[in-house]
Parts: structure tokens; C-alpha cells; sequence
């Protein structure tokens, strides 16, 4: 991997970009660049022929200053301590910006999923679990479902994580089947914490989202919920979408039914009839009002970013825009919304399950939306408040460093109070 795109190396990047910009002490600084505790480990699953197989998976604690390490499980055939660690860093910023109770924290596997059986798949959720059970816990670090893995998978590993200590551990894991606690509204709380985002960046804009043209890339479980909602709650066309094997285009908009069908026929929404096929670059710099990266990092780069048309950029990916791509969409005049910000629902709404899990009482779905737009809206006005606050001092920044440095503002406070520097 090309030091440049070291989603690791990225994220140091941001951050040494918000210490400058907020003079933060250097001992914070040095302290905040590396995770706290970083965990590897090789682990024996139990495969279907009954021999055992070695898997390599990692826990990453960034920092716990603020509350528990909070953060999901990856199960991915390429998965690496980089992009782990980069994941951790950005939970905590995460957290912090939404102004939870939680720190930063990430884990995964390397596993191709596919192929394994649902025993197989268990197996290496229990063995996880099993092998990092003396590093996680409802009060150190709190995992959750993250790519390729689910509630089904959360629910086997908070169960041996409930085995290993003789007690039913809840609160141990988030993101879990409703059947044994998980909370209402979990499911969907990405992509629906992004459409407040959205919204409130509209009117930011003095943009009507009735009619308006949106791009999204990506079709998994964020990018097809915000296809879902975006039409149904603004009224708006999505008229491109793409996933890994590439996009479909159409000028008078996508059909959301047609798409899964597609999806579920093809294995691939490029079996999409009637519309135009584009690749997943070509998707990026269409004439849109809205462009939602859905998918994977590093996808809007110094090569591209000056091709970029859509009036408001809305990450809900983790790092689809590179810091080189910052300052060329900021004079551009795009309206980048930072993805720490924008995809922030899924953390807030497992915080609610974890306070839910240790009070023993339960919302209802609405209590859960309701709440959830209060939060992430405060965010938003936080974050345009410290633009303002840093206009006004004759310093022109963008929404991600104005978001930087009010969460990393909040995690060295906290580190200071407790007298770690």
C-alpha cells in the first residue's frame, strides 16, 4: 500500500493538520498519533472437516480517555493492523465529536467469510471472542458489527463473552438481535444520522432536496439504506449508484426495487436494466447536487477532487476523501461533510443500546430516531459554530478540521483532567 493512501498514515495526517491548526500541547499531540494498546493475535477455528485452522485478528484500543474503547469487528480477507488502527483513530474522534461516553477502539479478522458455512462462521466469532476476552469488556472496550459481520455474529460473541464471565454480559457488545437486547432503530441508524446531516447541510446551502440529483457509491448496508431514505424522506432522485463491480446511470432516476432485484438476481447491480453503465471513478465527477460515498477510503483524491461537481459531499464512508482532496473541494466551494461527522448515527445509536443494556430499560424506535437527531444535529451546529469562531480569528477552514478540532480539543481536555500530561 502506497504510504500516501496508509489509511493509518492518513489519519496521523488529519490529525497533525487539527494540532497545528489548534496549537494543541505536544504531549498531547505524541500521545494522540499512536493507539494505546494494539493487540495481534493468531487463534485455531474448528472447520467443518474437523480440523483447525489459524486466523489472525487484531484489537486496537486508541484511547479510552473519555469512556470505553468503542469500535467494530471487520471479518475481511484483506484486512491489516493499518487500516485497524486508522478505524480506532477515527472512533475516537467520532465519539468525541458526537460527545458520547466512549473512547476509540477497532478490531477484525482476516477471513474471507464466503467461504465459510454458518457452523465455521461461529466458530470464529466464539474463538475471537475467546481470545480477546481479557481486553474487552461493558466498561474497557465495547465492539459492535462492522464489515462483513452482523447482529447474528454479535449475538454468538457477546454469548461466549457471557460464557466466559457466568453472568449475561449484555452490554458487552452492541449492534446485537433485538432478542437479547439489541435497541430499536439500530439497523438503519448510519445511513438515517447522514440524512440529518444532509439536511441540515441543505439548508446550509439554501438547497431544496425536492427533485434534487444525488450519486451515491456504494450499494451495501449504509449506500442502501440512503438510497431508501433519501427519496423517501426528501423527496430527492437518486440518479447514479454503484457497487464493487461497477455503477449504473440513469438521468431521470434509479428504481430502489429494481436495483435489489438486480443485486439479488446478478450478484451486482450492473445487471440494472435501462440505465447507462459507468464505472465507479466516472460515478465520482457526474453533475450532481449531492454526492454520497457509501463505499470504501480513498476514493476522492488530488487527482480527482477538482473533478468533483456536486454542490455537498457527504462521507458516509470511513476516509473517502484524502487530505490532499481537502483543500482543492474547500476552494472549490464544495460543502464536504467530514465522515466522522456524517456516519456517526451507527456509534450513537449503539451508545443508546449500551446505556439501554446497563439501566435494563428500553425505547421505542421514535425515542431512539428522536434522540439520535438531537445529537448529530448538535454536531453539525458545532461544527459550523467553530468555522465561524476560526473565520472570525481570519482563518478559513473546512468542516473537517472545524470537527478535528473540537474532538480532539475534547479527548486531550479529558486526558488533561485526568492528569495523564
Amino acid at each position: 500500500m502506497a504510504d500516501e493512501l496508509d489509511p493509518f498514515i492518513l489519519s496521523q495526517k488529519q490529525l497533525d493538520n487539527a494540532a497545528e491548526l489548534m496549537d494543541l500541547d505536544p504531549i498531547a499531540h505524541a500521545m494522540l498519533r499512536e493507539p494505546m494498546q494494539t493487540v495481534t493475535a493468531n487463534f485455531p477455528v474448528e472447520m467443518r472437516d474437523g480440523n483447525k485452522k489459524i486466523f489472525t485478528g487484531f484489537r486496537v484500543l486508541y484511547n479510552d480517555a473519555r469512556g470505553p474503547g468503542k469500535g467494530g469487528i471487520r471479518f475481511h480477507p484483506k484486512e491489516n493492523l493499518d487500516t485497524v488502527k486508522a478505524l480506532s483513530a477515527w472512533m475516537t474522534w467520532k465519539c468525541s465529536l458526537a460527545n458520547i461516553q466512549f473512547g476509540g477502539a477497532k478490531g477484525g479478522v482476516i477471513v474471507d467469510t464466503k467461504q465459510l458455512n454458518q457452523k465455521e462462521l461461529e466458530n470464529l466469532s466464539r474463538a475471537y471472542i475467546r481470545t480477546f476476552a481479557k481486553f474487552i469488556g461493558p466498561k474497557t472496550d465495547v465492539p459492535a458489527p462492522d464489515v462483513y459481520t452482523n447482529p447474528q455474529i454479535m449475538g454468538w460473541m457477546m454469548d461466549e463473552y457471557s460464557k466466559i464471565k457466568m453472568d449475561n454480559e449484555f452490554a458487552v457488545i452492541t449492534g446485537k438481535p433485538l432478542e437479547v437486547w439489541g435497541s430499536e432503530g439500530r439497523f438503519d441508524s448510519t445511513a438515517l444520522g447522514g440524512m440529518y446531516v444532509l439536511r441540515e447541510a441543505a439548508k446550509l446551502k439554501n438547497m431544496n432536496l425536492l427533485g434534487s440529483k444525488i450519486a451515491i457509491q456504494g450499494f451495501g448496508n449504509a449506500g442502501n439504506f440512503a438510497f431508501d431514505l433519501v427519496t423517501k424522506l426528501f423527496g430527492a432522485t437518486v440518479v447514479a449508484i454503484s457497487d464493487s463491480e461497477g455503477g449504473v446511470y440513469s438521468e431521470n432516476g434509479l428504481d430502489y426495487e429494481k436495483l435489489k432485484k438486480a443485486k439479488a438476481d446478478t450478484g451486482s447491480i450492473d445487471g440494472y436494466k435501462g440505465a447507462k453503465k459507468i464505472t465507479n471513478d466516472e460515478l465520482l465527477k457526474l453533475d450532481v447536487d449531492v454526492l454520497i460515498p457509501a463505499a470504501i477510503e480513498n476514493q476522492v483524491t488530488k487527482k480527482n477532487a477538482d473533478k468533483i461537481e456536486a454542490k455537498i459531499l457527504l462521507e458516509l464512508a470511513n476516509g473517502p476523501v484524502t487530505p490532499d482532496a481537502d483543500d482543492i473541494l474547500f476552494n472549490n466551494g464544495v460543502l464536504d461533510m467530514p465522515d466522522f461527522l456524517v456516519n456517526s448515527g451507527g456509534v450513537i445509536v449503539s451508545y443508546f443500546e449500551w446505556v439501554q443494556n446497563i439501566e435494563s430499560y428500553y425505547w421505542s424506535k421514535e425515542e431512539v430516531y428522536k434522540k439520535l437527531d438531537t445529537i448529530i444535529t448538535k454536531s453539525f451546529k458545532d461544527v459550523i459554530e467553530k468555522q465561524k469562531e476560526y473565520a472570525a480569528k481570519g482563518k478559513k477552514v473546512d468542516a473537517r478540521m472545524a470537527a478535528y478540532s473540537i474532538a480532539v480539543s475534547r479527548v486531550a481536555n479529558a486526558m488533561k483532567a485526568r492528569g495523564w500530561y
